[in-house]
């Protein structure tokens, strides 16, 4: 007979044992601050269930008084009236002395000593140990104020009931119970009523434990319904998988009604193991925003849910959703958050580079690339800004329009056809690819064949600085008031241009002031009068349109207004110097109108229009000015 420990009380073939000092912290820990999510308490325990189940099956292999019954399963059974919850499943069970090391003193996992047996197993003999039980079992205690277990060991005829309310102690007492395994039953609190919803209990099993091994049955009406699907896709091989199938699977977990674009099933083996299943969607989901930058890819330990905020992919990759499920990443006590371990880093490498080889795969087929581009490229390119690992693969399946081509080209075919004296890729931002291809920013270069991009998402104000250079070539933005124009044959101005701008340029300087940083004479202008540009080393006019949209504080950065000496409205206000007229009010008008030309509102919209109309009642524009 066992005799009874000086901490254990002994009446009636029952005694009562308090917790080891260790369980009544944890379960402190449990119930008020260790869980952000009441529900979780149904993914332990049927976690728990399945681990046992595969316990017995396990077992089953050398012992055939383990052997499982045909219909093995894990049942929830709620009943309303009673206020009791109760999860049974047919595993292995729990002796007296399991029920003790297991539920009465902590780090005795029972699923955790058991693999400590499987090391020397068949890899096919292993069963997928889910949990670690004894610690997410007392989970149960943050919806119920009493918890019974009624466990049976498989091979035995013997039954033992485990009972607490999670204040500091529990009892043990002989029980009844036809066959082996084990029932769970919480005594519901009375803020806890949900739990008791068969239609809440089954949104819970499909959200975390849809894909275990074992059959989930929950008890509604007096029928037993199934519960969870039950077949873990991304576990099988490719070959086993019909396309239905991962269709349905794929509208199951993204809630999209397309289908994939791209479908990416495979097992990695090795010193890392772990099965994935990715899917890139054909269409841009209704709510796809940029402000919510994470990946949502699940991650599954063991085919159990665990989370879908383990940033398995980088935020330019947040478009491609599904599972990634791994035998050997450690856990938190909680799983509910992870711990940032070495496996997982590794396990994020692999599947960031996998995802970025089938993108280039994929990419060889233009027209296809072409409609994944439309969906998902102003994401992607983030990755030139966010991630050195990645930003020159994500260059090379960057598309873009441009001033001389129709469609969409790469940075690769953009090199394939520069000047041989070009040593850069020239880029131009804004909003709209079409506008940017009249823009006067651009008329130099396109003059003298000089190819020029034309990038119109919002990260294209930031990525070329990142990225640098491309292929050896620097990346250079046009609107930066450069050069380069020069090595490819620009004209020099007339002895009678220069001369208009010796007189043109002081008097402009002197009206316009504070309101440009300079004023220059340019050759990259071809049928408009002026420009503006960045000052050099400024942000440019698209990025700071971009900060003041975001609301943030912008540099105090003036332009540059830059004037084409062979048009005729820089001629005609030369003119008008050189005969002592008054130019402020035009002076003014061409510096509202390159605003205008980069898409800006004039400062003062209502000056802008006075000087307008008074100048064209008084008929003073120049004749033949366009």
């Amino acid at each position: 007979m066992t005799q009874t420990p000086p901490n254990a009380t002994a009446h009636q073939g029952s005694e009562t044992r308090e917790f080891s000092a260790e369980v009544g912290r944890l379960l402190d820990l449990v119930v008020h601050s260790l869980y952000s999510e009441r529900e979780i308490f149904l993914r332990e325990l049927v976690a728990n269930s399945a681990d046992a189940t595969d316990r017995r099956r396990f077992e089953a292999l050398t012992d055939g008084a383990q052997a499982l019954p045909e219909n093995a399963k894990i049942s929830i059974n709620p009943d309303k009236d009673a206020r009791l919850l109760t999860i049974s499943d047919d595993g292995s069970g729990m002796s007296r002395d399991e029920l003790v090391a297991n539920l009465g003193t902590i780090a005795r996992s029972g699923t955790r000593a058991f693999g400590q047996k499987l090391e020397n197993a068949k890899p096919e003999d292993r069963p997928s140990l889910i949990g670690q039980f004894g610690v997410g079992f007392y989970a149960a205690f943050m919806v119920a104020d009493k918890v019974d277990v009624v466990s049976r060991r498989a091979g035995t005829d013997e039954a033992w009931r485990w009972s607490s309310d999670g204040k500091g102690a529990y009892t043990l007492e002989p029980a009844t119970r036809d066959k082996a395994g084990t029932d769970i039953t919480l005594h519901i609190k009375s803020d806890a009523d949900e739990f008791l919803d068969p239609w809440r209990l089954q949104a819970i099993i499909r959200k975390w434990s849809d894909h275990i091994a074992w059959p989930v049955t929950i008890m509604r009406e007096g029928k037993e319904e199934a519960a969870n699907e039950g077949t873990a896709l991304w576990r099988k091989s490719r070959n086993d998988v019909t396309e239905e199938q991962l269709e349905e699977f794929y509208r199951h977990i993204t809630h999209n009604f397309d289908k994939p674009w791209d479908t990416l099933h495979w097992r990695a083996e090795g010193t890392m193991e772990f099965s994935a299943l990715l899917f890139v969607p054909s269409s841009r989901p209704f709510e796809f925003g940029e402000q919510m930058r994470e990946s949502k890819v699940r991650l599954h330990v063991r085919r159990m849910f665990i989370t879908d905020d383990a940033e398995i992919l980088p935020p330019w990759l947040r478009f491609v959703q599904g599972v990634v499920d791994t035998e050997d990443l450690p856990l938190n006590v909680s799983r509910e958050m992870l711990q940032a371990t070495p496996v997982l880093s590794r396990i994020r490498k692999a599947v960031t580079t996998k995802v970025v080889n089938e993108l280039k795969t994929r990419a060889k087929d233009a027209d296809t690339y072409a409609t994944f581009w439309e969906n998902f490229g102003p994401v992607l390119k983030e990755g030139m800004w966010d991630d050195p690992t990645y930003k020159t693969d994500v260059a090379a399946l960057s598309r873009f329009r441009s001033s001389a081509v129709e469609g969409l080209t790469s940075l690769d075919d953009y090199l394939s056809r520069i000047k041989p004296e070009q040593d850069a890729i020239y880029y131009v931002t804004g909003d709209n690819a079409d506008v940017l291809a009249a823009s006067p920013q651009i008329e130099g270069f396109k003059a003298r064949g000089v190819e020029v991009l034309l990038l119109c998402d919002p990260v294209d104000s930031f990525w070329p600085e990142r990225l640098g250079t491309y292929e050896g070539k620097s990346l250079r933005n046009v609107a930066q008031g450069l050069n380069d124009l020069e090595k490819f044959g620009a004209p020099e101005a007339s002895p009678a241009e220069k001369a208009d701008m010796d007189t043109l340029l002081p008097a402009l300087k002197t009206v316009l002031g504070d309101a440009v940083s300079d004023i220059r004479s340019t050759d990259r202008l071809v049928s408009s009068a002026m420009v503006l540009s960045a000052p050099e080393g400024g942000p440019d006019l698209q990025l700071r349109k971009l900060m003041q949209r975001s609301g943030q504080d912008i540099p105090d950065v003036t332009p540059v207004l830059e004037l084409n000496p062979a048009h005729p409205i820089v001629h005609a206000l030369a003119q008008k110097v050189q005969a002592g007229e008054q130019i402020d009010a035009l002076a003014h008008i061409l510096l509202d109108v390159a605003s205008i030309q980069n898409g800006e509102t004039p400062k003062d919209v209502n000056a802008f229009s006075r000087r307008i109309m008074d100048y064209l009642a008084g008929g003073a524009l120049p004749s033949g000015a366009q």
